[in-house]
């Protein structure tokens, strides 16, 4: 986990969101209600019952007639986190699943920080979504639950993405390597369909594409015998450059896939290497999930 500095420096910073709140609790996001905090959002005509504390006595006397000042209502916003711990995850010298935990950490401690209602939401067991809200003070249960997860078997990521529970608009993060069949299937769709599915939930998707640095930048070379982390399924083949061009090439197109994608529906994507300095990957690479 990453130290008590680090966490000081990134109190300063909060996620972007690209819809207006709806929830019903106060917080720090502007909602699509009026109220009563500092921001100024209109003017309209006085109507018996409204409060006089609201009128604007400049304007009367300019027009002599009677406006009320509206404000933007401060609302509390949703922030579900879905993390893959499928065993694939469980790879590299410097982990993707150890990767999962940081980024879920950041995004947690963003959302708690700025009085945003959090869900974290483990992908093999998405019936039990733990909801933490109430500012920084609930951060430590968000530690506890993570180091409680373990990162084994399969997981199905867009019947886990249709378990969410959604009540309104808000921000969806999915931190996973996206190893799965169907997501790297451009005939299957399943990540075009996950991406459509969000859109419909009123979510903007943000993708936090975890890799080890092993997948990013292979080294290894001769005839290998290579076994599923998740179905035990075995695959021989000699690793020449040659392939390694081609696996290469069709991982650069696996990630322009999933930019495209995220960005269609308003959303980001980052890839993550698993083996990058943890500062430079939360402070530099994840710059565009931050309102700075």
């Amino acid at each position: 986990m990453l130290d008590r500095n680090f966490y000081d420096t990134l109190s300063r910073l909060r996620l972007r969101m690209s819809h207006k709140s709806s929830m019903n609790m106060s917080g720090n996001r502007k909602s699509m209600q009026k109220g009563l905090s500092v921001e100024f959002s209109d003017f309209r005509e006085y109507m018996p019952g409204d409060d006089l504390r609201r009128m604007d006595w400049n304007v009367y006397a300019r027009l002599d007639k009677l406006y009320i000042r509206e404000y933007m209502e401060e609302k509390e916003a949703v922030v579900s986190v879905l993390i893959d711990t499928s065993a694939s995850m469980d790879y590299g010298v410097r982990s993707k699943a150890e990767l999962a935990g940081d980024l879920a950490a950041v995004v947690s401690y963003l959302a708690l920080c700025n009085m945003d209602r959090l869900v974290l939401y483990d992908m093999k067991d998405m019936g039990r979504g733990m909801a933490v809200s109430g500012g920084k003070t609930g951060f430590s249960k968000v530690l506890r639950w993570l180091e409680k997860r373990s990162f084994s078997g399969e997981v199905d990521m867009l019947e886990a993405a249709g378990r969410m529970q959604c009540h309104g608009p808000g921000v969806t993060v999915i931190i996973s390597d996206f190893l799965h069949p169907g997501m790297l299937d451009e005939k299957a769709a399943d990540y075009e369909r996950l991406l459509k599915y969000l859109h419909y939930r009123r979510q903007r998707p943000v993708v936090l594409h975890t890799m080890a640095s092993e997948e990013l930048h292979v080294t290894l070379e001769g005839a290998l015998n290579l076994i599923d982390a998740e179905n035990q399924s075995r695959l021989r083949l000699t690793v020449d450059a040659r392939s390694i061009d081609n696996y290469e090439r069709e991982l650069r197109r696996l990630i322009e896939r999933m930019k495209k994608g995220c960005g269609a529906g308003r959303g980001v994507y980052v890839l993550c290497d698993a083996g990058r300095d943890r500062k430079q990957l939360m402070f530099q690479d994840l710059r565009v999930i931050y309102d700075i």
